[in-house]
């Protein structure tokens, strides 16, 4: 696939897609979902060198959420990736849709939670879980101006 037409598919600059390319633009969790679904890959196939462990990915900043990639199981049917997130209070994250299929699961350890398709968000705090669909735009916003502490799950299906 060219670069004008990745662009294109993920609604993003060609400047930021060179960028990002040859390392001299760091990547925002929004940018590199929407081009994750437009590659048709986990979000981990972007921010992992081939055979590195999980747990050596950077952090990745959002509008609101601060994600770290903890794991990645793969199975025949399925790719799990195990994030632990960080959703500061003041400002809510619009999520690109992605593949069809892909579910994602957040369990909160601590502060109030409002996530999921960005038409009918879900609500949660610690000990909560909720789950949703999120081959449709969503979101992630702190309630109550404490941040968010919780585990995010997505399921993508191969």
């Amino acid at each position: 696939m060219s670069l004008s037409e990745l662009a294109r598919q993920a609604a993003v600059g060609k400047a930021t897609l060179s960028g990002l390319e040859n390392g001299t633009r760091d990547p925002r969790l929004e940018t590199l979902y929407a081009i994750a679904a437009a590659l048709n890959v986990p979000m981990s196939a972007l921010t992992l060198d081939q055979g590195a462990p999980a747990h050596e990915a950077s952090s990745v900043r959002g509008t609101a959420v601060v994600s770290r990639l903890l794991e990645v199981f793969e199975e025949p049917g399925a790719v799990y990736e195990l994030f632990a997130l960080t959703i500061v209070p003041g400002a809510e994250q619009l999520s690109p849709a992605h593949p069809a299929g892909v579910t994602e699961h957040v369990t909160v350890h601590s502060g109030q939670l409002r996530a999921g398709p960005a038409k009918a968000p879900l609500t949660g705090g610690p000990g909560d879980y909720v789950s949703w669909r999120s081959d449709v735009p969503h979101v992630y916003a702190a309630l109550g101006g404490q941040e968010v502490r919780a585990t995010l799950l997505i399921r993508t299906p191969r």
